[in-house]
């Protein structure tokens, strides 16, 4: 296998990864023999981004809402474009991470895209029978190698659905976190996309205990749907009531109609980007977007 290796680790210094390309600091181009620079179709009006570092030392990752990335925000944003930036040579936005500071629920970094239907209230989500489809089409550029284990690079997450506890149950029940499990991962393996969906381990557990979020209740299935290493690919996750597909590239769709689906407890979000599974203090990845595009 081919391990794109990046020379620049730094936030202050993002780099294209192709050869011969520039960042997009410079986007205009006053040559007129030149093709006018196009970059990656995707709409920021309802996404926030999660990056891997804390700069205001508040405890969490930096995040920045859609008002500050619509309108080409993102371009000129010092803190997000050492980790989320535009190729032009290929039309892309990249994503770039490594370990650093993770949310609560997790160990690991992202720089991730987070779904917000209402861009003013992140709590405000969609259930399986309203549904909603997302698809992209996006690549792997480069990883770092994982030499703890039997696989050749780290893994990282591309695409999600997210569960979240609803506004009413939070209410019933007094919780203090609305934090719910992740219905859909797509994995980057060793070049291979791969699926984990949760699944009950006890199909007959019922009422309150579907709201119980740890691995004694919920599980992941995991279905290996293909290779594609370095290159693009087309992925799609289209949700509805009790039912997923999910699709790369032109394969059939692969379809989960089950009794854990009928019986999720949660609303839901999309998520889209670069989420590195490791904390090996030399881990990195960069994950090119080219388009991305949620309807409901």
């Amino acid at each position: 296998m081919l391990l794109v290796l990046c020379a620049c680790n730094s936030k202050e210094d993002p780099v294209s990864l192709d050869s011969g390309s520039t960042t997009n600091n410079n986007p205009n181009v006053s040559d007129d023999n030149l093709p006018p620079i196009t970059y990656a179709d995707i709409d920021f009006s309802n996404w926030k981004v999660t990056l891997p570092v804390d700069e205001n030392n508040n405890g969490s990752p930096d995040e920045y809402q859609p008002a500050d990335l619509i309108n080409n925000g993102y371009k000129t944003n010092a803190a997000i474009q050492p980790y989320m930036y535009d190729d032009a040579e290929d039309s892309s936005l990249v994503f770039y991470t490594y370990p650093e500071t993770s949310t609560t629920n997790s160990l690991y970094s992202r720089t991730e895209l987070r779904e917000l239907i209402n861009p003013s209230n992140s709590r405000e989500n969609w259930t399986l029978a309203e549904g909603g489809e997302m698809s992209g089409r996006l690549k792997v550029a480069s990883i770092s190698e994982n030499n703890e284990s039997s696989d050749d690079y780290h893994k990282v997450i591309v695409m999600q659905i997210h569960g979240i506890i609803s506004e009413e149950d939070m209410e019933i029940h007094g919780f203090s976190s609305n934090n719910g499990p992740p219905l859909i991962k797509i994995y980057w393996k060793d070049g291979f996309v791969w699926c984990h969906k949760k699944s009950l381990i006890n199909e007959s557990t019922d009422g309150d205990d579907l709201l119980e979020t740890s691995n004694n209740t919920w599980t992941d299935i995991k279905v290996n749907l293909g290779y594609v290493g370095f290159d693009a690919f087309d992925f799609r996750i289209k949700a509805s009531d009790a039912r997923i597909e999910v699709q790369l590239n032109d394969e059939n769709a692969y379809i989960y109609e089950d009794v854990s689906l009928d019986k999720w407890p949660y609303e839901n979000y999309f998520k889209a980007g670069n989420y590195l599974t490791t904390t090996h203090a030399d881990a990195f990845s960069y994950v090119k977007y080219y388009n991305l595009n949620v309807v409901h």
